[in-house]
């Protein structure tokens, strides 16, 4: 069980579904969440996609239970939320059920002109102190 979270509009949705469909689909934003099963190199998991809007932020913990893996999304173009990334990614990190799970920051929108470089993102993020987090 994979969750894919993230800030609004960071991309989630179309991850999921390039994923599940080999295509970019017109979305919207996710109130709730998407729930898919992606087959990927003969490898089948479930991906659940839940909006990132702040007031239902706190409603991310709900689906943690059993996630063996989890995709971070941040929109690398968004400098003035990268902060506030940093403070979810941190606040999630603390959960006692996602403890053992597998952390994958995806650095979404990387074709955008002033996005972010991957180094200016981990540092922001503050990747580095997350290495061994047992």
């Amino acid at each position: 069980l994979l969750a894919a979270v993230g800030l609004d509009a960071a991309g989630k949705t179309t991850i999921l579904y390039k994923l599940k469909l080999g295509e970019i689909v017109t979305t919207i934003p996710t109130i709730g969440f998407n729930v898919e099963t992606v087959e990927y190199k003969n490898i089948c998991f479930t991906v659940w996609d839940v909006g990132g809007q702040d007031k239902i932020r706190p409603l991310w913990r709900h689906y943690f239970q059993n996630t063996q893996g989890l995709i971070f999304v941040v929109d690398s173009n968004d400098r003035e939320r990268v902060q506030e990334s940093a403070d979810e990614l941190q606040k999630m990190l603390q959960e006692d059920e996602l403890r053992d799970a597998v952390l994958l920051v995806f650095a979404n929108k990387q074709d955008m002109p002033n996005a972010m470089a991957v180094s200016e993102l981990t540092d922001k993020l503050g990747l580095q102190t997350l290495r061994s987090r047992t």
